[in-house]
């Protein structure tokens, strides 16, 4: 079959590789959709990160470069293994892209998204969404009912952002304030209207992107230029300040304005991942008793966030920028949201389709 494997920085091919077996307990997904991360342009960009390096494999799954890329998919269930009873061939299904020892401290406590040996279909092999099928476990699959396979690959980004409003305890009717408008902020934003949100302030300078945001969701958006950011947010929250913020671009400035902005006793979840070491000022957090969560991926959200999606309380479709073939995926895919990130935010790639 024809898959996308990372070779290493820059280096992404179309390759044949063999069919995937499926064992005991497993499921056989054939892919209809995949969406393109920020994670891996990252890996495109400066990689091997996340991604298990020649002499160096993942822990779990033995892997090592090059690996097939892919971690947002969706598609149709085209084989399961014995023991599998919860779904069957034919079944439109979400992939929640998990590898977990299910022995550490984490995995034991209910945690696994911060399982000590953690691992990412797509990104630490053997199988990733940009291949026509792929192999899981069947504790990870999910299934869409009735909603279409496009919009079940966005099951996988749209739980990060539940996850995240779940961990940060907002309260129906709570205020929240959503520092950047990318792929993760825009979720963000969705899932907080979907919870029951009664302000939400979006933080953007970027033009194209402060109009994306007002469609997921925003009730008021905030170009940081020029401005005091907290100030403003105080104005907009009755000077009490946002309940709760989150942190999507992974900036020191931008953590210092989320700090700023919530009330004393408030809460910000940093979900952005970061690629340096920031630095905080200590005593904003402690003279007025701020928590700084951090939020990673999702862990038991699958099933609500589908739940969101069936109900229509996210319109999904929004966030779909563009759809392309397997093949024209570097240049259509990948150069594409590098060079047009503030028009884009998630485009599909569909392995079936080659040209």
């Amino acid at each position: 079959m024809k898959a996308a494997r990372f070779h290493g920085r820059g280096d992404i091919r179309i390759d044949d590789v063999p069919d995937p077996q499926v064992g005991p307990g497993q499921v056989e997904v054939s892919v209809d959709w995949c969406g393109i991360c920020g994670t891996d342009l990252h890996e495109f960009l400066e990689g091997p990160i996340f991604i298990p390096q020649k002499g160096a494999p993942h822990p779990i799954t033995g892997s090592e470069l090059p690996v097939v890329m892919g971690h947002e998919f969706a598609g149709v269930v085209s084989a399961v293994g014995s023991g599998v009873t919860d779904v069957r061939e034919g079944d439109r299904v979400a992939v929640e892209p998990y590898y977990v020892c299910g022995e550490c401290v984490a995995c034991t406590a209910g945690r696994y998204n911060i399982c000590r040996k953690l691992g990412f279909v797509g990104l630490s092999g053997p199988d990733g969404g940009f291949a026509e099928r792929c192999v899981v476990d069947a504790r990870w699959v999910h299934p869409l009912g009735d909603l279409p396979t496009d919009i079940g690959a966005l099951v996988e980004p749209l739980a990060v952002g539940y996850h995240a409003v779940r961990l940060s305890g907002l309260q129906p009717g709570g205020t929240a304030a959503v520092f950047g408008a990318g792929p993760i902020g825009l979720v963000t934003t969705a899932a907080l209207k979907a919870a029951g949100a009664g302000k939400v302030v979006v933080v953007e300078p970027a033009a194209a992107r402060k109009a994306k945001a007002t469609g997921a969701g925003a009730d008021e958006v905030v170009d940081p230029g020029g401005i005091d950011v907290p100030d403003a947010i105080r104005d907009l929250t009755g000077g009490a300040g946002a309940d709760v913020a989150f942190e999507c671009a992974g900036v020191d400035a931008v953590l210092a304005a989320a700090i700023g902005s919530v009330r004393p006793g408030g809460t910000v979840v940093n979900v952005a991942i970061w690629g340096h070491v920031p630095q905080v000022a200590m005593n904003d957090l402690v003279l007025s008793e701020v928590s700084v969560i951090g939020s990673l991926a999702y862990c038991g959200d699958h099933t609500d966030t589908i739940a969101l999606l069936r109900d229509g309380k996210v319109d999904a479709e929004q966030f779909i920028t563009g759809r392309i073939g397997l093949a024209d995926l570097v240049d259509g895919g990948f150069r594409e949201l590098i060079d047009n990130k503030e028009e884009n935010v998630k485009i599909l790639v569909s392995p079936k389709e080659l040209s």
